[in-house]
């Protein structure tokens, strides 16, 4: 594995936990967004 391949391992992994984590802040903060990355990451 090259270096871009163990970056890219690394970012998706984070974001496999990153966003289930943010999407349950977002809920329980009651915080919507309208339309950007994030949120139509989190509706995946």
């Amino acid at each position: 594995m090259n270096n871009l391949d163990a970056i890219f391992v690394s970012i998706d992994d984070f974001y496999q936990t990153f966003l289930p984590a943010w999407k349950k802040y977002l809920i329980s903060s009651s915080i919507k967004q309208k339309t950007s990355f994030l949120s139509s990451q989190l509706a995946k």
